[in-house]
C-alpha cells in the first residue's frame, strides 16, 4: 500500500531478537566500563528487562530447521 504524495508506503517493520540482543549487550558494554556502581546495576537491570522481554515474546529461533539430507554416495560416481 502506498499513500501517493505522503512518501508512507504501509509497511511495518518489526523489532527482532537481534536488535533487543545488540542493546542489551550494549547496556553491558556500558555497565562493565563505568566506574559508577549505581549507573552499572541500572544498566544491568536495563540488560535483564530486555533479555525477559525477547524470551516471553520472540520465538528462540525464527529459522525454519534444514531438511534431513543424506550425503551423496561417491561410490555410484565412477
Amino acid at each position: 500500500m502506498y499513500f501517493a504524495g505522503t512518501g508512507i508506503t504501509g509497511k511495518v517493520e518489526v523489532v527482532g531478537r537481534n536488535y533487543f540482543t545488540r542493546q542489551a549487550t550494549t547496556l553491558l558494554k556500558f555497565a562493565k566500563s563505568t566506574n559508577n556502581p549505581e549507573l552499572a546495576a541500572v544498566l544491568i537491570e536495563k540488560a535483564a528487562d530486555l533479555k525477559s522481554q525477547v524470551d516471553e515474546t520472540m520465538p528462540s529461533d525464527p529459522s525454519p530447521l534444514a531438511p534431513d539430507v543424506e550425503p551423496a554416495d561417491q561410490s555410484a560416481r565412477t
